[in-house]
């Protein structure tokens, strides 16, 4: 018997982005476990990625392309060649292409978050197109867009440092389902005698576990940190020494947050007057005592019309009380902005040649692929390819998603591991391989090191890499350019820029060996300023948000949707409702795998008693919740985990899955964010009652 050990590393949508050994015996992966010596990952997996090679031999495992032979949706196909699945795509996408290639569009996101497998060779193809672009913007940009304007970029607290804080508010997140070794150092610091604080709607595992919990209405975390502000300013709680050098506009931003007292900022966010004033004094004064305070903020507070702004508010409180000096304080949104990723290199923007296609959002492919052509919009969209990605479950506003996909005169290709929702809408499925199977480079947006994954055992059944798969598309479709006969290894040799010092000692072979090497970056960041704005320092007041067309001061931009800024709406549907990851799925990830599905149970939703007692809605009983985009069924937990006026339904379900065919984005909208075009997942009114 032969037996190695490859290290490989976890690729999905998660900061942990673990170190992984995988054991393989006889070309089969028979054990799977954290690397220990990896100082983030520690030698533990989460339950989801402890199952992985579960998910990889799964009986339902697409091992050859197919075709469908039944109507769109219906999930009727039958097995063909590589060959004949490659010409009938060239065949189809070639006509499109010669009248206007716009009318081909990639959807895609971050089912591998590889620098390679992701988007190298699938822009390189598109790019050389001149396909559509899409606006990948489904899950943190407009956080991203709003931290950017304030401190410059995602640059923050290293996560190996948080043990180190002796306050650390978790701001918008559930590190026990998402974040698990974040929380890791967090209860290392408790147990150095840490206070942690939970800001959330929600009172999730997390909520449970830390010493306060404020559970804010959805929307409103922005006020939150005005509020915060205005107290800091008012008690003298700063760091005025650290403000004079290193920021910008706080003269005007001391007149705007002083409207925002403690009894304004209470009535807004649906708290305690003493709730406001007490965070602001914990925060202060901590910091105040030469203590390093901390935050996590995580994407949850974003996925409202003002989530931007939230982010923006809440980034610039460190600098507030010179939180920065210290290694363990500040805040962590991402740390994805530390890597010096060579995405020029690996994705080749410059195959276009000089044309400017157009950009789809994400969010919006729902009205998208329903668009007839127009000068405003261009040409109807004609054919897409979904890759990493499954949009009928995840896109908002579902049903018209699912129209869009139904339609006979769109041709549809999906590269997938197995029959998810998208796939069911398919015209040709081509079955990619998973990260046991090949070779991918990674950044992390939650810690610093970059990480090599290894192919483990060989690609089962007919599966190939994405890289391949375009590759392979790219050939049939007549372009000859040497760029697409790069191998994953030499992608992956490209992936860092080792000219810049943060990576000066990136060599991928060596990489491939150890596994993981660290960034060359400093323990605190901005300890003496520095930081990557206009100014080099962080913008209280941005003049970019300004020349962009916004509010240059930290403000607070209310809800679509919400019982203060749509009354008349929410008459008729009064409660908020989120829809939060389920501990054991990941996005869309792994909802088939049947240990975890089993664990997860059947799609629930949250109802505090006050709001189900007035509903006539008992614990366990089947629930309809609606609004006017649609309507999904899930079972009822009466529980105070949901505060009253909010109903919480853990998420993503393939519909296929759930009892009524629905999940929780028939419910969801299409609008998007202040800025960075982003969703609005949590800025939703429905109405609930029981299902008859």
């Amino acid at each position: 018997m032969t037996k190695t050990l490859v290290r490989a590393a976890c690729p999905h949508d998660c900061p942990d982005t673990c170190a992984i050994l995988v054991t393989v015996e006889d070309g089969v992966a028979t054990e799977i476990k954290g690397d220990p010596e990896h100082p983030t990952t520690a030698g533990v997996l989460c339950t989801k990625v402890s199952r992985y090679i579960e998910r990889t031999y799964h009986p339902d495992r697409l091992l050859t392309p197919l075709r469908r032979v039944g109507k769109k949706g219906e999930g009727k196909f039958a097995p063909i060649g590589w060959d004949e699945a490659l010409d009938e795509i060239a065949a189809r996408l070639s006509p499109i292409a010669a009248r206007d290639p716009q009318a081909i569009l990639p959807y895609s996101y971050c089912g591998t978050m590889g620098l390679v497998q992701g988007e190298a060779m699938a822009m390189r193809f598109f790019h050389s197109l001149g396909a559509s672009l899409l606006d990948r913007t489904v899950c943190a940009t407009a956080g991203f867009t709003g931290y950017k304007y304030t401190i410059g970029g995602s640059i923050g607290t290293d996560m190996e440092t948080f043990q180190d804080a002796k306050l650390i508010l978790i701001w918008g997140g559930n590190p026990i389902a998402s974040n698990l070794h974040f929380w890791t150092r967090v209860q290392e610091a408790k147990r150095r005698g840490a206070k942690l604080i939970a800001i959330d709607p929600y009172r999730s595992l997390t909520a449970e576990k830390c010493h306060q919990h404020i559970a804010l209405m959805p929307g409103t975390d922005a006020a939150l940190a005005l509020g915060m502000m205005h107290v800091l300013i008012a008690e003298d709680l700063l760091d005025h020494a650290y403000i004079d050098a290193h920021t910008l506009g706080f003269a005007a931003l001391k007149e705007r947050v002083a409207a925002w007292t403690p009894e304004l900022t209470a009535a807004t966010c649906g708290i305690g007057v003493d709730e406001v004033v007490q965070l602001a004094r914990d925060y202060g004064r901590t910091a105040m005592a030469g203590d390093a305070v901390a935050i996590r903020v995580n994407y949850g507070m974003q996925r409202v019309r003002g989530g931007g702004m939230a982010v923006r508010n809440v980034a610039c409180l460190p600098a507030l009380v010179g939180a920065w000096r210290h290694a363990a304080g500040g805040i962590q949104l991402s740390s994805s902005g530390s890597f010096p990723s060579n995405k020029a290199a690996l994705q080749r923007a410059d195959l276009l040649a000089g044309r400017t296609p157009r950009t789809i959002n994400m969010n919006t492919i729902g009205d998208d692929l329903l668009r007839e052509a127009s000068p405003a919009f261009g040409p109807k969209i004609e054919a897409v390819i979904v890759y990493n990605a499954n949009p009928v479950a995840i896109a908002p506003d579902s049903s018209k998603v699912q129209r869009g996909f139904e339609r006979d005169d769109l041709f549809t290709v999906v590269l997938e591991h197995f029959r998810t929702d998208s796939v069911d809408y398919a015209d040709i499925v081509l079955p990619a391989t998973t990260q046991l199977e090949h070779v991918d480079a990674h950044l992390s947006y939650g810690h610093l090191y970059m990480m090599a994954n290894n192919a483990a055992i060989a690609p089962l059944g007919q599966s190939k890499p994405n890289t391949e798969i375009f590759r392979l598309i790219a050939r049939r479709m007549g372009f000859t350019d040497a760029l697409f006969d790069e191998s994953d290894d030499q992608l992956a040799s490209q992936a860092f820029n080792k000219q810049d010092a943060r990576a000066v000692h990136f060599d991928w072979e060596s990489l491939k060996r150890s596994g993981w090497s660290k960034l060359n970056m400093p323990a605190a960041p901005f300890a003496a300023g520095g930081f990557p704005t206009p100014s080099g320092k962080c913008e209280f007041y941005s003049a970019s948000m300004l020349a962009d067309g916004l509010d240059p001061l930290p403000d607070y931009i209310p809800n679509y949707e919400s019982v203060a800024s749509s009354p008349e709406l929410a008459q008729k549907y009064p409660l908020a409702m989120i829809s939060p990851p389920a501990r054991n799925f990941l996005n869309s990830t792994f909802v088939n795998v049947q240990s975890l599905r089993a664990t997860e149970g059947e799609p629930r939703l949250d109802i505090h008693p006050i709001d189900a007692a007035a509903r006539g809605i008992a614990d366990k009983e089947m629930v309809r919740i609606f609004n006017d985009r649609g309507a999904f069924v899930a079972r009822a937990r009466v529980t105070p985990k949901a505060r009253a006026g909010l109903v919480v339904g853990l998420s993503i379900w393939w519909k296929k899955l759930a009892s009524d065919g629905k999940n929780a984005n028939e419910v969801t909208s299409q609008r998007l964010t202040d800025m960075g075009r982003a969703p609005t997942f949590y800025d939703t009114l429905v109405q609930v009652e029981r299902a008859s």
